[in-house]
């Protein structure tokens, strides 16, 4: 875990040196744009990762080489990252873009990261540990550091989540006056996702529309501050996988819509089919999938 959080700040960091300067975008082949910060943010955590405690497992990034999948297919452990997403709302200085950081296995991600720089919020998670959320800007800056008094002791993870909060932290679902808070991207609306909200208007008196961009719309579903995030659009595995790992180790869940099981990783095809984000608190909730 330890690894996986220090890439993350040390790519936070690279990346809010690019962000307080001038920002110069080109586009890749599907339209999407890439700048400095997303090559940067890969270079350090290509780097974190590939130091000796971790060398060994084998990492799948958005801005890296892509292993074709007759190779990666036997991977049992691999790290899935995404440097920089959200780069719209980087380019448009939103705040709202995330590093994220994900460790599967047999095509399951049992560890996440998701860090934003700009706001300095930073979520972290993995199997038997549980969900957490860190603001300490103390902690976060000596992780970026990587070194100093909290790097000294022999447990810092065991520092990291007593500075953490657990998730969630709170249930935003309101019973008495029916309330529900339904988060959805800020740069990609879509048609269906506009059908959805429309669906669920006629289950709920209320239904707020909270925009968000990147994977804090996942993180957002694993605290608590949003019931259901609904996506009706493309993403990839690396956009998703360590918000999944929030929001599952807080109790949530992620369902692909048509086999209404968990969102499968490691696919052939690295595009996610649509998928829902439930909350903890509204697992059992009727929403028309």
């Amino acid at each position: 875990m330890v690894p996986a959080l220090i890439a993350a700040t040390k790519a936070g960091e690279a990346i809010l040196e690019v962000y307080h300067g001038e920002i110069d975008v080109s586009y890749k082949e599907d339209d999407s744009p890439l700048t400095l910060a997303d090559k940067r943010a890969h270079s350090a955590i290509a780097d974190h990762l590939s130091s000796d405690s971790t060398r060994s497992i084998p990492i799948l990034s958005e801005e890296g080489k892509h292993t074709p999948y007759e190779e990666r297919q036997g991977w049992e452990y691999y790290w899935l990252v995404d440097p920089l997403d959200g780069t719209k709302e980087f380019v448009k200085r939103s705040d709202e873009f995330t590093v994220n950081i994900a460790l599967i296995k047999k095509n399951r991600p049992v560890l996440g990261v998701v860090f934003l720089p700009a706001i300095g919020s930073l979520y972290f998670a993995a199997e038997g540990l549980g969900s957490y959320k860190l603001e300490d800007v103390g902690a976060i800056g000596q992780l970026v550091a990587g070194a100093g008094e909290f790097f000294e002791e022999e447990r810092p993870l065991k520092q990291l989540i007593e500075a953490a909060i657990r998730l969630p932290v709170q249930q935003s679902f309101n019973k008495s006056t029916d309330q529900l808070n339904l988060v959805g991207s800020r740069s990609h609306g879509t048609e269906a996702l506009s059908e959805f909200v429309e669906k669920v208007k006629q289950q709920y008196r209320k239904v707020d529309f909270v925009p968000a961009g990147s994977a804090l719309k996942l993180c957002l579903v694993a605290e608590g501050s949003a019931d259901i995030y609904p996506r009706f659009g493309p993403t990839m595995e690396w956009d998703t996988a360590a918000g999944h790992c929030v929001v599952e180790q807080s109790g949530g869940k992620v369902v692909d819509m048509k086999k209404k099981a968990p969102l499968d990783y490691n696919k052939k095809d690295l595009h996610n089919p649509y998928f829902v984000c439930i909350a903890k608190h509204f697992r059992e909730a009727s929403l028309p999938l």
